[in-house]
């Protein structure tokens, strides 16, 4: 089975500072299931580079942009809300080219959090919600965890 995977989580160098989120958890999920990563990074698809200034949702999270609600902005003020639907978009299509029923997102982050987000006052306080490419997945009925999940997806009980 072909998995999206944030490809942060995978060590490729595409966070907002020029790092990685390696997760070894991940790596040995994927394994231990016979899973295809398909590595994703959203916001460089929505044409952002790396490095990039830090960016948070204001207003809401994932859902709320895509309805026109709510806009993701970088920490100077800059709107880039079309950046992050371009690359949510460009992500889905890549899950359906795919035929990707899961993806792995990483938490907290504007673009792939799953059910957490920071609030968008740049002060590192954490609110409920979804990233805007992640919430776009879930929409279109493809199951989304975070990093922090894969062990409930292990463990069936």
């Amino acid at each position: 089975m072909n998995v999206i995977v944030s490809a942060c989580l995978l060590g490729i160098r595409c966070r907002y500072n020029g790092g990685s989120k390696f997760n070894r958890d991940v790596i040995d999920f994927l394994k231990r299931k016979g899973f295809t990563p398909i590595p994703v990074c959203p916001e460089q698809l929505g044409g952002r580079p790396t490095p990039r200034k830090k960016c948070e949702i204001a207003d809401g999270d994932g859902f709320g942009v895509l309805k026109g609600k709510s806009k993701v902005y970088t920490e100077d003020g800059e709107d880039i809300t079309k950046d992050f639907i371009k690359g949510a978009e460009e992500t889905l299509k890549i899950a359906r080219l795919v035929d990707a029923k899961l993806a792995i997102m990483k938490s907290l982050s504007p673009s792939c959090g799953t059910g957490e987000i920071y609030d968008g006052t740049f002060s590192g306080k954490i609110i409920e919600g979804w990233g805007v490419t992640a919430a776009l997945l879930k929409m279109n009925g493809i199951d989304v965890v975070s990093e922090k999940d894969i062990a409930k997806l292990d463990d069936p009980r």
